[in-house]
């Protein structure tokens, strides 16, 4: 979202962001928007994270019982659950407040962008009759494709199922009980939420995914170089690798850190921002690894330093990823799977060797897999050996590098800039006060 605020800020519109005041992700102050910040209750998922990671190791591992897988999917429901609680909190804080919401009437914004995979905005955009814009890749009920356009499930893998678009009978009968289980997670973990604020403050019947579905444009963050192909609509425009840049400089000290690696190149590791760390056993196995390579490596670790660490391994708090993945001496990326990691490996070409921890970035990574530009590396199979043979593949079959190039080349052969067309697509929306012509009305069909 801050690519798409600093671009819209750079021609010269005026932004107002609404944020939580326990959000540590928004400045509160920022010479690009003007912020409202919402009284909320204090995030209390800090370490829901690196406690979920722990947990999933130990149950790959074979380390814990049947019951405790059960235990952690209901403990990842009951935190999703809360969060969208949260979410609908923040808004009725908002409509609650007479003085506030006349003032956001009073402006007369042009329209509202946001990113429903926690949906409070879209409710929002709704309550105040402005057009809406989403910033997506995720809503409540999944994948945002399965909310507005066809997706026939003998060639449309569900998330998590684990299955390409290539499926034989068994893994079509499998797909259609994932979208079973997606519908029952988003009917009773999440829609409740949204149905208390609906009954009190819309004063018409509906639900959060028709809400969603009669959005004006959906921005999606993936393109047809990244996603396998499927049906689309008209009013879903690809922006896939949006925030993907040419590379700059790197700091003097991390330049003469690479250039030290001479004709070996190097590597960076990046498990993103949710996990600071990994377990001490696996931190000590990966390091172990990385010690053993002629390659430099540039790793984001924020834990206990590994006890065998290489002089060839640099540990940082933050890297700039992008300088790093767009550097003429890059060799591999290894990295989690969150969905801008992978499309900045993309971008610069750079073969991936991925470890999903959880949500959507197993997903991610099978796409790249399965068109030969990268390996996973499952949590079941993460220990020394396993990835240093894996590693090792990445680096010696060249053919992982040129696959990836090629998807490169693809992704910036269009006609204009995935970035510039989204901007084109938000001041349309503008200029037209929406884009009801893309609209299929399917979303007004009732069920009864």
């Amino acid at each position: 979202m801050k690519v798409l605020i600093e671009e819209l800020h750079s021609r010269g519109h005026n932004i107002t962001v609404i944020r939580p005041k326990s959000s540590w992700y928004i400045n509160e102050k920022s010479p690009l928007y003007t912020s409202i910040t919402i009284q909320d209750e204090v995030d209390e998922f800090e370490n829901f994270f690196e406690e979920y990671l722990s947990k999933a190791l130990a149950i790959e591992r074979g380390e814990a019982s049947g019951l405790s897988f059960l235990k952690l999917q209901y403990d990842l429901f009951t935190m999703l659950s809360r969060a969208h609680d949260m979410s609908c909190q923040l808004i009725s804080t908002i409509l609650e407040d007479r003085d506030l919401i006349k003032r956001i009437q009073e402006e007369r914004y042009d329209l509202v962008l946001t990113d429903p995979a926690i949906s409070g905005g879209v409710f929002l955009a709704h309550y105040l009759k402005l057009p809406l814009v989403l910033n997506v890749r995720w809503i409540p009920g999944g994948e945002g494709h399965f909310a507005i356009a066809p997706s026939p499930m003998s060639y449309i893998p569900l998330p998590g199922s684990g299955h390409t678009d290539k499926m034989g009978f068994t893994q079509r009968v499998k797909n259609v009980l994932f979208k079973t289980l997606t519908f029952l997670q988003e009917r009773y973990v999440v829609s409740p939420h949204y149905d208390a604020l609906i009954d009190k403050y819309l004063d018409y019947k509906t639900n959060i995914i028709s809400l969603l579905q009669a959005a004006d444009i959906w921005l999606m963050r993936a393109d047809f170089v990244f996603e396998f192909p499927r049906p689309t609509m008209p009013n879903i425009i690809y922006m896939g690798g949006f925030q993907c840049k040419p590379s700059k400089p790197l700091p003097a000290d991390l330049e003469a850190f690479v250039q030290s690696s001479g004709e070996h190149g190097f590597i960076i590791m990046s498990l993103g921002t949710l996990v600071k760390s990994l377990p001490t056993d696996i931190a000590n196995d990966i390091a172990a690894v990385f010690a053993g390579l002629p390659q430099k490596v540039i790793w984001k670790h924020l834990g206990e330093q590994p006890s065998n660490l290489g002089n060839n391994t640099l540990l940082v708090d933050w890297m700039p990823q992008n300088d790093l993945l767009g550097h003429s001496k890059i060799k591999a990326f290894v990295a989690h799977g969150g969905t801008n990691g992978v499309q900045e490996a993309i971008y610069h070409g750079v073969p991936v060797l991925g470890i999903p921890l959880f949500f959507d970035q197993y997903d991610n990574l099978l796409r790249v897999q399965e068109k030969g530009a990268g390996k996973i590396l499952k949590l079941s199979q993460l220990n020394g050996p396993s990835f240093g043979q894996f590693l090792q593949e990445l680096l010696s079959d060249a053919s992982y590098r040129e696959n990836m190039q090629q998807l490169s080349r693809l992704h910036r052969d269009q006609p204009i800039k995935p970035l510039d067309l989204a901007i084109f697509w938000i001041e349309h929306v503008i200029r037209n006060k929406g884009a009801g012509h893309m609209r299929s009305e399917f979303y007004k069909m009732p069920w009864e």
